[in-house]
């Protein structure tokens, strides 16, 4: 029997109609936990919004600095990208989310989680992994796998019913999920991938177009592969992200518009808004072309997808992912430097790297006269490695 259930809570529209829902289906106490992972909403409406839906107990957390300094980050090390173009700022906020709402669950004695996700998505994939990952015996409800309604326009029709108040509405139906790191659209007026989102919708980013006329140049210095300062000022991981948001936001950097592959099989589109995510992305591959041995950065680099597959699909808690994780941050020991970037009309162009690890040798790239390197060693190492392709010839003409 549930007797105590303890709902991740955003304060919008599945979750406030889940919170009189499961306390109707269950006849349990409801517990909702908002994680604020930098959505930028006013603390004090969220609780009351929810005690006013039904909740017994609202915990509200700021799990910022966790969230940025051991999820984003991590991840950036990584230079994760899901299908070359998603930054994974969905994705890698759940993780953390339901890490607390388990331990929310031991300190209340719930014997079950809830969460908002659809049937359909991926989020409710990443939710449950992570309570299975952490608390193998918990019971999860997952509402829309259960629940009568079948649309968000249901969804509503019902709150509108019973006075639960949202921010959906018929004119704007996209599913908005926002944090530090990024801000994402899904659904409702995108579900057609032919038709160009409307300007009104983009929240962090300006439109290229109304971005400064001025390019913006800045720094950002890294050691072991972590953003510790930028324009030469030391940070908080939060600070940087925040800064970083604010600056390429203004000139329009960050914004990517796809179709991608689910985990559960169906393709859907997002829209997505990552500035600071996108810069730092950028900056720590530039400073890596100047650290890295070459094939220690094409190991890791043949690992990309298989990382952000895991974070995509909500794998952050398996030992596949904590095992690559320990690989990347080895390797990321001497990714110490900074990158001078230039950023304007929504583009962010790498103009200057320099590190004390630098494995870069003028010396040897020149193209002017220099003592270093014997160029006639380059015959030799030429041959060797095209007698396999001449052994190929051979027998080819031997067989004709």
């Amino acid at each position: 029997m549930v007797k105590k259930i303890v709902l991740a809570y955003s304060g919008g529209l599945d979750t406030s109609v889940a919170i009189k829902w499961l306390k109707e289906k269950y006849n349990a106490e409801i517990i909702a936990f908002y994680a604020d992972l930098g959505q930028g909403e006013d603390i004090s409406l969220i609780k009351k919004k929810a005690l006013k839906t039904g909740a017994s107990k609202v915990y509200i957390e700021d799990l910022k600095e966790e969230f940025v300094k051991d999820y984003i980050f991590p991840m950036l090390r990584a230079n994760a990208v899901y299908e070359s173009s998603y930054l994974l700022g969905t994705s890698i906020a759940r993780p953390i989310i339901a890490k607390r709402q388990i331990e929310i669950a031991k300190k209340e004695g719930a014997e079950a989680v809830a969460h908002g996700a659809t049937g359909k998505g991926n989020d409710q994939v990443r939710f449950e992994l992570t309570y299975y990952a952490l608390k193998p015996s918990i019971k999860v409800i997952a509402p829309w796998r259960e629940w009568q309604f079948n649309s968000r326009q249901s969804l509503i029709e019902y709150s509108n019913k019973y006075g639960i108040p949202v921010t959906a509405t018929k004119e704007k139906p996209y599913s908005i999920d926002r944090n530090l790191f990024h801000i994402s659209y899904e659904g409702g007026i995108l579900e057609d991938p032919w038709q160009e989102p409307p300007d009104d919708m983009y929240t962090m980013i300006n439109p290229p177009e109304k971005a400064p006329d001025k390019p913006l140049y800045i720094e950002i210095y890294y050691d072991k592969g972590n953003p510790l300062k930028l324009n030469n000022k030391s940070v908080t991981p939060v600070v940087l992200l925040g800064n970083l948001n604010h600056l390429a936001g203004k000139h329009g950097i960050g914004r990517i518009d796809m179709v991608e592959n689910r985990y559960v099989g169906i393709k859907s589109r997002g829209v997505y808004e990552t500035p600071g995510g996108t810069v730092l992305h950028i900056a720590h591959r530039a400073l890596e072309s100047l650290t890295l041995d070459r094939e220690v950065m094409h190991l890791r680099d043949s690992l990309i997808t298989r990382y952000s597959e895991l974070v995509y699909y909500g794998y952050w808690f398996s030992p596949e992912r904590k095992a690559m994780q320990s690989l990347i941050d080895d390797i990321q020991r001497d990714v110490r430097g900074t990158v001078r970037l230039k950023l304007y009309k929504g583009n962010c162009s790498v103009v200057g790297r320099k590190s004390p690890n630098s494995l870069y040798s003028q010396g040897l790239a020149t193209f002017e006269a220099d003592d270093v390197y014997n160029q006639k060693d380059a015959e030799g190492f030429i041959k060797i490695n095209a007698l396999r392709l001449k052994l190929q010839k051979y027998r080819k003409d031997e067989q004709s």
